[in-house]
């Protein structure tokens, strides 16, 4: 691995820590715009140098395509697209606790073709390294992500590869049941999916529901990305819980049976929609055997008491 590549993961790493580097925090995070070739779009940034020294920020521009399935951004780099068509001031210096607003503008060109393009304004303390083949300059650097929808006849296609429970496991003894599904974009521009999934008991009844996409993430085109839900009503107890402390856990949150989950997805300007099920049995045993224990030990206990009383009636005659 190039010392380059190697340095860019770093920046990718820094920038997906909270929202501040150097001290600089800045707002939006994101910015989601739209416009048609040939069109100038123009906006501002907020910046806040929370230092207690004068300090001198440098602007640059990266684009950024998926890689993997988390949804995290993959940053290759300035030369052309999106990167390339946006414009800010180079340089700033701010007092401690001083606020900026520092604009921008985006220049789509006449021949940009419909679709999604992704690209980061970063602020760094460190100045942009110049020249073909120059590596990055190390450095902490913060920046907002630019999601541009470049307007036109984009096609929008894709959809939900699969749904399931959490390493395919189909018993669980109690909550939390873990699930996950993954979307794949193949169409022009990044899509939002959003919907439900909705659990049902063995009697049909609904037991549960989550938000597909609950944060809003993107899904890039051609990419897939996985997603991960949680169902579960309470605080789950830590995985070495005592017996009795999952048992109690059961239950509060009591569950029991056959289950079914559906996920209901849509996306898209055109609103396309997709389907997908899978099923899981839960069987809280914990709880269940000291209900059979303490069952047990009122039927004998019970009967014990039946018979001594039978028995002391039997005497007095």
């Amino acid at each position: 691995m190039s010392r380059h590549i190697l340095v860019k993961s770093l920046l990718i790493v820094l920038f997906f820590l909270p929202i501040s580097a150097s001290a600089l925090t800045i707002s939006p995070t994101k910015i989601e715009v739209a416009g048609d070739p040939g069109q100038e779009l123009i906006g501002e940034i907020e910046v806040f140098n929370e230092e207690s020294e004068d300090k001198t920020f440098y602007s640059s521009f990266e684009n950024f395509e998926p890689r993997g399935e988390t949804g995290s951004p993959y940053f290759v780099g300035g030369g052309s697209g999106l990167a390339s068509w946006m414009r800010t001031q180079e340089s700033f210096t701010l007092k401690p606790g001083e606020k900026f607003t520092i604009p921008y503008s985006i220049k789509i060109p006449e021949s940009a073709t419909a679709g999604g393009y992704f690209a980061a304004i970063f602020f760094g303390t460190q100045p942009p390294a110049t020249g073909e083949g120059s590596e990055v300059a190390i450095g902490g650097k913060v920046g907002t992500l630019v999601l541009l929808r470049v307007n036109g006849d984009i096609a929008e296609s894709g959809g939900v590869l699969d749904f399931m429970t959490a390493s395919s496991s189909r018993f669980y003894t109690g909550l939390p049941v873990n699930f996950s599904y993954r979307f794949n974009n193949t169409g022009a521009d990044r899509v939002v999916p959003k919907g439900e999934v909705t659990i049902k008991n063995m009697l049909g009844m609904n037991s549960g529901a989550l938000l597909i996409n609950k944060n809003e993430g993107s899904v890039l085109p051609n990419s897939v990305r996985k997603f991960e839900l949680v169902w579960a009503e309470d605080k789950p107890v830590a995985e070495d819980a005592s017996f009795f402390a999952i048992a109690g856990y059961q239950l509060t949150n009591f569950r029991f049976g056959l289950y079914r989950a559906v996920l209901e997805a849509s996306w898209g300007e055109t609103t396309q929609r997709a389907t997908a099920s899978t099923w899981f049995v839960v069987v809280p045993w914990q709880l269940l055997s000291i209900l059979l224990v303490l069952g047990l030990v009122m039927r004998f206990g019970l009967g014990f008491y039946n018979r001594a009383i039978i028995a002391r009636a039997a005497k007095s005659k």
